[in-house]
């Protein structure tokens, strides 16, 4: 039986994305997705075997993809603050690369992580991993007070996934003009956190 013809897994991925996030893992339909990447459903399942299996080949490449950067702040030569301030623009930059991040991992905090199996959780471990060691590395050189690696690295995440995923309710206030709840740039807020982290992880004595 010849061996179906070449389609980059990726396009199914790009495909995938938009799907999850739309409609959650229980509302993503495989038909939708193979549409959305012009291939058939045999083409999908050669690649991912499965719904789940497509869903969690998402989050991991995007899971590496992070910790694949923080990895490489953490192992650089800056200063302890430097890399905190990187950390918290490399994640805006994550998200906004990959628009369907927050909705999806909103969604799946939601139904508590129903769709990570081991081989995802761990992957998504390396995450947090690499931020709190650049925290830890920070008070180990006296940089940093003595706070909980994973404390910082949660405050760091959660509000800038919950800003960039709620942009389009901040349009929606723009365009009613509510005294201010206007809409501003993604800069911006990544600048606040930066600073407010900095006061946060500051060494007082």
């Amino acid at each position: 039986m010849p061996r179906p013809a070449r389609v980059s897994p990726d396009r199914i991925l790009a495909a995938a994305a938009v799907e999850f996030a739309a409609r959650g893992f229980g509302g993503a339909r495989v038909d939708r997705i193979a549409r959305r990447a012009r291939v058939n459903k045999a083409m999908l399942y050669y690649h991912f075997k499965s719904k789940q299996g497509l869903y969690r080949a998402l989050l991991r490449r995007t899971f590496s993809l992070a910790a694949a950067r923080f990895q490489a702040i953490a192992a650089s030569d800056a200063p302890p603050a430097e890399k905190v301030d990187r950390v918290i623009a490399g994640l805006a930059a994550l998200i906004h690369d990959q628009e369907f991040f927050p909705a999806i991992m909103m969604r799946e905090v939601a139904e508590g992580g129903a769709h990570l199996d081991r081989e995802t959780l761990l992957t998504l471990a390396a995450v947090p991993r690499a931020v709190g060691g650049l925290v830890q590395q920070g008070i180990a050189e006296g940089a940093f007070r003595d706070v909980n690696p994973l404390f910082a690295y949660l405050s760091m995440l959660a509000p800038i996934v919950f800003y960039l995923a709620a942009g389009p309710i901040r349009k929606e206030f723009g365009a009613l003009h509510l005294e201010h709840l206007e809409p501003l740039p993604v800069d911006d807020f990544v600048q606040h956190m930066q600073e407010t982290m900095r006061r946060a992880l500051a060494r007082t004595s």
